[in-house]
C-alpha cells in the first residue's frame, strides 16, 4: 500500500525468499561463492548454518540459480522424512522406477546405477537439504551411506545440509562420528552487524526501485539493530512496520519514533533470539508513545484483506483517528448501492482435478525431454483435495492456468501429484520466469526441473 508513496516498484522488505534481493554483503557473498566452489569441485557434504531467519533459504535458492547447467539439483524440503522415504523421495526427483514396496537396498541400488549413468554423461547431482537440524538420527544415517556413493575418482552425489545451529549438537555426538568427518565444509550465516544492516536497508530499498536519499535515519537504524539482533527476516519485519508507520504519517523518513512503533507491534521484541547475548531494549520498546504505535496498527489493519464485514469495535476507533486528517477534506465514500457491479471473471473456473491430470498428461507425452518447467508444488496421491484448493488460490491470485499442469506419479513406489508450470527452452528462462509468478505460485518455492525427470 506504501510502495508509490515511496516510489517504489515492489515491496522492498517481504520475508519470503526473492533472489534478486540476495543482499551480498556481510560475507553471504563470500559463502555463496564457497558453495558454488565445494558443489562443483567433488568436496564431499556441506554445510550451512544459522539462526531462524539469518537467510539460510535464500541462500539455498540463489546458490540454485547460479549452479551449473551440468548439474541436477534436488531440493528437498521436508526433514521428517524416514531413511527409506528420502531414498523414494531421491529416486522419485531423478525419475527412476521403482517397483512398489521395494527394500531399501533394492532402491540404493537403482539410485547408484542411475547416478553412474548421470556422470557418464557428463551431470553431477547435488542434493540440497533444508530444515535438516529436525531430520531424525535414522535419516542422517542414510545420508552418510548416500554419500559414501562413487565412482573411482568422484563422488557421484553430492549433499548440502541446511540447518539451524542445533544441528552442530546433533553431530557432535559420539554416535555422528562418522557423518561429522564426512562434512568437509562448515558454513555459518552470522547475524549482520550494524553497518551491515544500515548497508542491507539501502540495498534492499533500491532494489526495489527506491532512487531518493537514505530514508532509515542513523538512530532508526540503531534500534533496528538492538531489536533484530541481526536476523534478516526481524530486520524485513521492522523495516517494512517502520514504512508503514512514516506513510501512515504522512511522512518519508523512518526515524526513532517510527522503528520504536514497529518494535511494539512485533511478538519477538520480548524473545531475544537463542544464544543471542543479552540486549537492553526495555528501554525503548516501550517508549515510543501511543500515538505512533497506533498509526502502525492502522497501517498493518489496513494492508490486511478483511471479510466484507464491518470492523469490530475494537478496530474501527483507531481506523477513525488515523484517517482523520487524510479525509476531512474529501468526499464520503459511495454507498454500496452507488458501487458498480462486480465483474465476472477474466478467467474460467480451475478445471477439475481429473481434467486437468488428462490435459496435462498429453503435454508431458508431446514435450521434448530436453524441456523445462517449474516445479510448484507436491503432495502425496492421498490428499487430491490440497492440489484441488492450490489450483483455486492459483486461479483467485489471477494465475495463468493455461500454463499450469498436474501429473500424478508412481516412479518412487508411492503414488504422489505434482503441479507444474510453463514450457521453457532452458533452466535459466524458467528461473526467470518464477520472478514474475503471483503469490500463490510462490507460495512453495518453485524450482527448476526438465521433462525427463517426470518420465
Amino acid at each position: 500500500m506504501y510502495l508509490e508513496h515511496y516510489g517504489l516498484g515492489e515491496a522492498p522488505f517481504r520475508i519470503t525468499p526473492h533472489t534478486d534481493f540476495f543482499f551480498a554483503g556481510a560475507n553471504r557473498g563470500a559463502t555463496l561463492e564457497a558453495l558454488l566452489y565445494a558443489i562443483t569441485h567433488d568436496e564431499g557434504i556441506v554445510k550451512v548454518s544459522g539462526e531462524v531467519g539469518s537467510g539460510k533459504t535464500m541462500l539455498c535458492r540463489v546458490l540454485m540459480e547460479r549452479l551449473p547447467e551440468h548439474v541436477v539439483t534436488i531440493y528437498l524440503a521436508n526433514p521428517s522424512l524416514s531413511r527409506e522415504d528420502i531414498l523414494y523421495a531421491l529416486a522419485d526427483e531423478l525419475a527412476i522406477t521403482v517397483p512398489e514396496h521395494s527394500r531399501a537396498n533394492t532402491v540404493m541400488r537403482a539410485l547408484q546405477e542411475k547416478l553412474v549413468a548421470l556422470y557418464a554423461a557428463g551431470q553431477q547431482v547435488v542434493v540440497l537439504i533444508d530444515e535438516a537440524h529436525a531430520m531424525p538420527n535414522e535419516t542422517l544415517e542414510e545420508i552418510r551411506l548416500l554419500s559414501n556413493l562413487e565412482s573411482n575418482r568422484h563422488k557421484l552425489l553430492q549433499l548440502v545440509l541446511f540447518g539451524q545451529p542445533e544441528i552442530n549438537a546433533t553431530l557432535a555426538r559420539s554416535d555422528m562420528r562418522q557423518l561429522r568427518e564426512r562434512i568437509t565444509h562448515n558454513f555459518g550465516l552470522e547475524p549482520l552487524v550494524r553497518d551491515d544492516i544500515a548497508q542491507y536497508l539501502d540495498f534492499r530499498m533500491r532494489a526495489a526501485g527506491y532512487r531518493g536519499p537514505g530514508i532509515f535515519a542513523p538512530a532508526a537504524i540503531k534500534l533496528i539493530t538492538a531489536a533484530s539482533q541481526g536476523l534478516t527476516r526481524r530486520i524485513n519485519i521492522l523495516a517494512d512496520k517502520a514504512l508503514l508507520a512514516a506513510f501512515a504519517a504522512g511522512g518519508h523518513q523512518v526515524g526513532a519514533k517510527e522503528v520504536r512503533a514497529a518494535i511494539r507491534d512485533c511478538e519477538f521484541a520480548n524473545h531475544p533470539a537463542p544464544g543471542a547475548g543479552p540486549r537492553h531494549w526495555h528501554a525503548f520498546v516501550w517508549a515510543g508513545g501511543g500515538a505512533i504505535a497506533m498509526l502502525t496498527s492502522v497501517a498493518v489493519w489496513r494492508l490486511v484483506e478483511l471479510p466484507a464485514t464491518e470492523p469490530s469495535p475494537a478496530i474501527l476507533p483507531l481506523a477513525v483517528q488515523a484517517e482523520a486528517s487524510r479525509t476531512q477534506e474529501q468526499p464520503p465514500p459511495p454507498s454500496r448501492s452507488d458501487l458498480p457491479s462486480p465483474q465476472p471473471p477474466t478467467q474460467p473456473p480451475p478445471p477439475r482435478l481429473e481434467k486437468l491430470l488428462a490435459e496435462s498428461q498429453l503435454w508431458l507425452d508431446a514435450a521434448p525431454p530436453h524441456r523445462w518447467f517449474l516445479q510448484l508444488l507436491t503432495t502425496a496421491a492421498v490428499h487430491p483435495e490440497l492440489v484441488e484448493a492450490f489450483l483455486v488460490r492459483a486461479h483467485s491470485d489471477g494465475a495463468e492456468m493455461a500454463k499450469l499442469r498436474v501429473y500424478r506419479s508412481s516412479l518412487s513406489g508411492t503414488a504422489r501429484y505434482g503441479v507444474i508450470y510453463g514450457d521453457y527452452a532452458s533452466r535459466n528462462d524458467a528461473i526467470d520466469d518464477s520472478r514474475n509468478l503471483p503469490p500463490a505460485l510462490r507460495a512453495h518455492n518453485p524450482y527448476a526441473r526438465q521433462v525427463v525427470q517426470l518420465r
